[in-house]
C-alpha cells in the first residue's frame, strides 16, 4: 500500500455465504479529498465503509487507512477516525454540551483541552443557540450537526459519512456540506456515502457503485464528458409510450425517464430526427426538444443500462423449452 494515500484498497471483496456485497473493489483517497460512493440502496456503500472502519472483515483483498491495514490493525484505524451514519449516535437525554462531553471523553480528548473543544465544536456547528435544550427537542438538522460534531470531537484526519444526510432537507444539506467543505479545507479527509445525485456534485471524486461493484471513478466534470452521444430532453405527451418506442430507434443510445420528460442520447441528428419521425407515427405528439448538459443521474443510469447489457451478452440467449 502507498504511504501517498489516506486510504487505499485492491480488489477488496465481502462475502456473506453465497451473497457478495462487495465485488473486487479500487479505489484511493489522497489527503484532503471528498471521495463519494454513489450509488441505489444495497449497491454495497456501507458494507464497504464497515470494512474500511475495521468493523468488517474483508474476504478478499486489501485495504489501508491512514497508513494501517484494516485486517491487523482496526483498532489503531478506529481510533483515529470520525464516523457518522443517518443513524446519529446521540443521547436524547443529554443536552448538546452534554453530549459533546461525553464523546469527548470517549475519545480521549485531554481534559486540559476538553471544555475548551466543545466551546470550539459548538460553534463550528452553529449550536450557540442550541446548547443547554434537551437533544431530543431539536430539529433533525440540528441533531445532524451536533451528530457531526460529536463525531470529530478527537479531530479526526479522516471522516467516514455513511448516508449522513438522508431525511434531512435540501436548505439543511446544503449547510452540511459547506461544514464538510471546511473540513477537507483543513486537511481532513472524508468518504461518504450517499444515494442523493446533487449531493454527489460536491465530491472531488465519485465512485459509482452498483450491484457491489465500483463501475466508475472520476470527477463529475469527467464522468458527464465520457457520456456517449449528444443528451436531448423531450417534451412529449405519453412519455411511458415515447421512452419504450425511443429505445427501438436506431441512433438511440439510452433512454431515461427523467419526470414528465424523457432523456435521451442520441448518436447524431439523424438520429434524433428518426426519433421525432418514429413517435410522430406512432400519434405522441412532441411538444419539444432541447439539448441538455447530462445530470450525474443521466450518467449513472447510462452506465447501469451498459452493464445490464454487458450482462445479457455474457449470459448468452435465452433458451426456450416447449
Amino acid at each position: 500500500m502507498s504511504e501517498e494515500y489516506v486510504v487505499e484498497t485492491q480488489n477488496l471483496t465481502r462475502r456473506f455465504g453465497k451473497f457478495t456485497a462487495v465485488d473486487r473493489v479500487n479505489f484511493y483517497i489522497p489527503r484532503g479529498e471528498i471521495f463519494g460512493l454513489l450509488g441505489p440502496n444495497g449497491a454495497g456503500k456501507t458494507t464497504t465503509i464497515r470494512m474500511l472502519c475495521g468493523i468488517l472483515n474483508p474476504s478478499e483483498g486489501d485495504a489501508s487507512v491512514i497508513g494501517h491495514d484494516i485486517r491487523r490493525e482496526s483498532e489503531l484505524i478506529k481510533q483515529k477516525i470520525g464516523y457518522m451514519s443517518q443513524k446519529f449516535a446521540l443521547y436524547n437525554d443529554l443536552t448538546p454540551k452534554e453530549n459533546l462531553a461525553f464523546y469527548s471523553s470517549i475519545y480521549g480528548v485531554p481534559k486540559a483541552i476538553r471544555a475548551e473543544r466543545i466551546k470550539h465544536l459548538i460553534r463550528t456547528a452553529g449550536l450557540d443557540k442550541h446548547e443547554n435544550e434537551l437533544t431530543r427537542n431539536l430539529s433533525g438538522a440540528w441533531r445532524q450537526r451536533l451528530a457531526l460534531a460529536c463525531a470529530i470531537a478527537h479531530e479526526p484526519p479522516m471522516l467516514f459519512l455513511d448516508e449522513a444526510t438522508a431525511g434531512v432537507d435540501p436548505v439543511s444539506r446544503r449547510a452540511f456540506w459547506d461544514l464538510i467543505y471546511e473540513m477537507a479545507g483543513q486537511g481532513v479527509t472524508i468518504l461518504a456515502t450517499t444515494h442523493y445525485m446533487d449531493e454527489a456534485e460536491y465530491c472531488n471524486t465519485i465512485g459509482l457503485m452498483y450491484q457491489a461493484r465500483l463501475i466508475a471513478v472520476s470527477s463529475p466534470d469527467t464522468l458527464r464528458d465520457n457520456l456517449q452521444g449528444t443528451l436531448v430532453e423531450i417534451d412529449c405527451e405519453k412519455p411511458l409510450d415515447a421512452l419504450e418506442a425511443a429505445r427501438t430507434v436506431k441512433g438511440v443510445l439510452e433512454a431515461s425517464l427523467h419526470g414528465i420528460h424523457i432523456h435521451v442520447a442520441v448518436e447524431d441528428e439523424k438520429a434524433l430526427k428518426r426519433l421525432i419521425s418514429h413517435l410522430e407515427k406512432l400519434d405522441i405528439p412532441i411538444h419539444g426538444t432541447e439539448q441538455i448538459i447530462p445530470s450525474l443521474e443521466d450518467v449513472f443510469i447510462s452506465m447501469v443500462q451498459e452493464q445490464a447489457r454487458e450482462q445479457e451478452l455474457a449470459a448468452g440467449p435465452a433458451v426456450s423449452y416447449k
